[in-house]
């Protein structure tokens, strides 16, 4: 993490950074207002080294989206979770309670709907904590699958490029964990996919038996000679060996899961920001204060034809 730990707490506390100088800076996004919860991205996995690069990644973009957003991950409970070092989500929000932090906002790390949710939103509940909606649907997972399924050398990168790919998919079966529930969810993200690529886009859950190989069925009922398969899932929240065997039992060839891909970093940015509650007007009007220049220092970025920190 880039935060400095508080001793005897998993929690960080907010280091500033510093502002870079100079007439042609890079506009930079506003920091998190100081007193603002945490972050805990829940993920729906122990802790082991695959999930952890992923989450490691995804949090250093969120990281980089945003200036001094506090983060942690909260894993599943298992077998010595806490004494190797990583935490549950349950063991964050009490260690914040105990030193009289905000309650932290808590992130699932699911693109949609998940049988993780209803025990995640128990545990938030024992502790007053909030929980986010799922990352998904939205524009930028059909982006994300959009880019696996090219790097695959399923899809074309985009649409405006009309050479042709002869391994390119006529039919894309979009497979979910969570049951018929995250499989009726995902068509609104398939939607957008099948505008991306303008072929038919279906949805199956590799979770239900029968799922994904009735969905490549029903692509080839309807015309589809070349199906591919496309994990709208991050990783963490998906047994590997369901991927492997949703591809070997169909016989088509599959996409990547989503993974650290830079738009899952951001919306988990972004479904945090919202979820912060709305700056009273004291802090609005302290904090336009505070960034309106004095008259000496207005005099002096004049004469020096620079901005100056404010």
């Amino acid at each position: 993490m880039s935060t400095a730990a508080i001793p005897g707490a998993p929690l960080p506390v907010r280091t500033p950074g510093s502002r870079a100088r100079g007439r042609h800076r890079r506009p930079e996004r506003p920091e998190i207002p100081t007193g603002s919860p945490a972050l805990v991205l829940a993920v729906p996995a122990t802790a082991g080294p695959e999930s952890r690069s992923v989450v490691e990644e995804l949090l250093s973009i969120v990281r980089s989206e945003q200036n001094g957003v506090q983060t942690a991950v909260g894993y599943l409970p298992g077998q010595g979770t806490e004494a190797e070092g990583e935490h549950t989500v349950a063991g964050l929000l009490a260690s914040a309670a105990e030193a009289g932090l905000p309650t932290p906002v808590v992130v699932p790390l699911v693109p949609g709907a998940h049988g993780f949710l209803t025990d995640l939103h128990a545990v938030a509940a024992e502790y007053g904590a909030s929980v986010t909606d799922a990352l998904g649907p939205h524009p930028l997972l059909a982006e994300a699958v959009h880019v696996r399924l090219s790097e695959a050398g399923l899809a074309r990168a985009d649409r405006a490029r009309l050479f042709a790919i002869a391994t390119a998919a006529d039919g894309v079966v979009l497979t979910v964990v969570g049951g018929e529930e995250a499989a009726a969810a995902a068509g609104i993200t398939g939607v957008l996919l099948a505008a991306r690529l303008a072929v038919p886009v279906v949805a199956a859950a590799l979770d239900v038996p029968g799922s994904v190989a009735g969905a490549v069925e029903h692509l080839k009922e309807t015309g589809s000679q070349r199906p591919a398969l496309a994990p709208l899932v991050i990783g963490p929240e998906a047994d590997s060996e369901l991927l492997a065997t949703a591809a070997e039992e169909t016989g088509c060839p599959s996409a990547a899961p989503l993974g650290a891909y830079p738009s899952v970093g951001q919306l988990i940015a972004s479904t945090y920001l919202a979820a912060l509650p709305a700056p009273s007007p004291e802090a609005l009007a302290e904090a336009e204060a505070s960034a309106e220049p004095s008259q000496g220092s207005r005099g002096a970025h004049a004469a020096a034809q620079a901005p100056v920190e404010g």
